[in-house]
């Protein structure tokens, strides 16, 4: 990334989007957003992993860090292609505009995809079908492992496959492995085919919006979910028992928000194991997430440095200890296979010690600073030392209004008790309606190099288009969608104008 350039983005994951298949796809309404954002000047688009997920439908818990979504396939651009009947894309059910309900969504989607790519094994032109063999041969790696998971993961109803699934498949037992895949064959290369189909459509996504100078900025979970296929394929990177069970799992310790600290679940690494491999998972990781976005932000950066590991059997995180990661020796890895101008963001949220620090800045890798986080006061003061203050930030670093585990600016705002809401409007000198746009005037005209507002900041939502709630499982989680991507032409021409006025009109 160069050093000199300045920008503004927007964070909106491609599920939010309104289609009238009740989840956003990657037909019309993506390339529709693009060309809101080319038209306020907005050089950078923000989304969440891009994974298929499973239980909860979080997209930091996806079944695979290589894999699409398959619920975000236009089905549209499927018929328009003869893989589906035109009716059976026209009639519908009747969906939510303003959420996405998952298990409806995937009652009437994944049945459709299934016959799409029936379709396409028996009918497919050559010419697409070549493609699809190329798309398979390039992806081997990591595509049969997937396709074959999927496939367990319905016969036994159950993604768990360390609790559900017979020993020797959780244990991947090779002449098992080998009989699994002649005797699903069919309903292997159905997915394989939906996979390609998420592939096609997202790199016309991507194309398009380069092409409109706007670059994208993808995101990866430093750890993998328990029931993925990352986890069931690289036990051997993981802390696990000859059993396929964890042996330790992720979390963070006891803070000031929560006295029995988080326990994630996550399984940790084996990082004696990735360091005898030469790193090369976590290579192809960022490889394969550089192939479908431009900038990467690596969500819990500080585990590069050393991650609280809970050993197994803990009810809570409170007895965890830090164990230290060979975060140094990974990145000079990664930079010798990538080069030296890694496209990373690192995401330094929380309590970051001077090891977390000095790995980020010896890399060179902008932090996070979040404006929800500036606004700290003691006895009616606003403290004006407050890294997060528009003020204070430094020019490697990128600003945010609120991420997806935040409120919105007004949700923020409006919960915010008497004392505090006046030192934000002294702060920002303007009354409570003008509070979310001069929250993201004064994050534009800050040093940082890239300011970020969520689609719900530029829409001014308040708490009901809030996307995330962290630490809790609950129907409203990922499922927000925007109503409309023509929002009021004032709203395209002021963020316009405050792009322009902040020199944030990018390359």
């Amino acid at each position: 990334m160069k050093h000199d350039i300045r920008r503004c983005g927007v964070l909106m994951h491609p599920t939010s989007f309104p289609s009238p298949h009740g989840i956003g796809s990657l037909g019309d309404e993506a390339f529709t957003f693009i060309d809101l954002l080319s038209q306020a000047k907005v050089s950078l688009w923000q989304i969440l992993p891009l994974g298929p997920t499973g239980y909860g439908d979080s997209p930091y818990a996806a079944r695979s860090t290589f894999a699409g979504n398959e619920l975000l396939i236009d089905l549209r651009t499927l018929a328009f292609e003869g893989y589906l009947d035109v009716e059976e894309v026209l009639f519908h059910p009747v969906f939510p505009s303003d959420r996405v309900e998952y298990g409806s969504v995937r009652s009437y989607k994944e049945p459709l995809l299934e016959q799409a790519a029936a379709t396409f094994i028996g009918e497919a032109a050559k010419k697409d079908w070549d493609a699809y063999l190329q798309f398979v041969q390039e992806n081997q790696w990591w595509l049969e492992d997937y396709a074959l998971y999927q496939v367990l993961c319905r016969t036994y109803n159950d993604s768990r496959w360390f609790e559900i699934w017979p020993k020797k498949i959780r244990l991947r037992e090779e002449a098992t492995l080998q009989q699994l895949k002649k005797d699903h064959e069919k309903a292997i290369e159905n997915i394989q085919v939906q996979q390609y189909f998420f592939f096609t459509q997202w790199t016309k996504v991507k194309r398009y919006a380069n092409k409109k100078g706007i670059q994208i900025i993808g995101d990866i979970p430093i750890f993998v979910a328990p029931d993925s296929v990352d986890a069931w394929s690289n036990r051997d990177l993981l802390k696990m028992d000859e059993d396929g069970r964890q042996t330790a799992s992720s979390g963070v310790p006891p803070d000031a928000f929560s006295d029995e600290g988080q326990l994630w679940g996550n399984p940790v690494y084996d990082w004696a194991a990735h360091q005898k491999q030469h790193f090369s998972w976590w290579i192809k990781r960022i490889e394969k997430t550089l192939e479908i976005c431009d900038i990467i932000r690596i969500d819990h950066f500080r585990g590069f440095a050393a991650y609280w590991e809970v050993p197994k059997g803990e009810k809570t995180a409170m007895n965890g200890t830090w164990k230290p990661s060979p975060g140094k020796e990974f990145f000079s890895a990664l930079k010798a296979h990538l080069g030296e101008e890694l496209p990373i963001i690192a995401e330094d949220l929380g309590v970051i010690t001077d090891d977390v620090d000095e790995l980020r800045l010896s890399n060179g890798f902008p932090g996070m600073k979040i404006l929800q986080f500036a606004f700290s006061v003691e006895n009616g003061k606003l403290d004006a030392s407050n890294a997060y203050l528009p003020h204070n930030c430094e020019h490697n670093s990128v600003i945010y209004t609120g991420t997806h585990d935040n409120n919105t600016s007004r949700g923020w705002y409006d919960a915010l008790d008497e004392q505090t809401k006046d030192a934000v409007r002294r702060y920002l000198e303007c009354p409570d309606d003008q509070i979310v746009w001069q929250l993201i005037r004064q994050m534009l005209l800050s040093h940082a190099k890239d300011a970020i507002l969520p689609m719900q900041d530029w829409l001014e939502l308040g708490a009901e288009g809030r996307m995330n709630i962290p630490s809790t499982c609950g129907v409203s989680n990922w499922s927000w969608r925007a109503e409309t991507l023509h929002p009021e032409g004032w709203r395209v021409d002021r963020l316009r104008s405050l792009i322009e006025l902040s020199g944030r009109e990018g390359i």
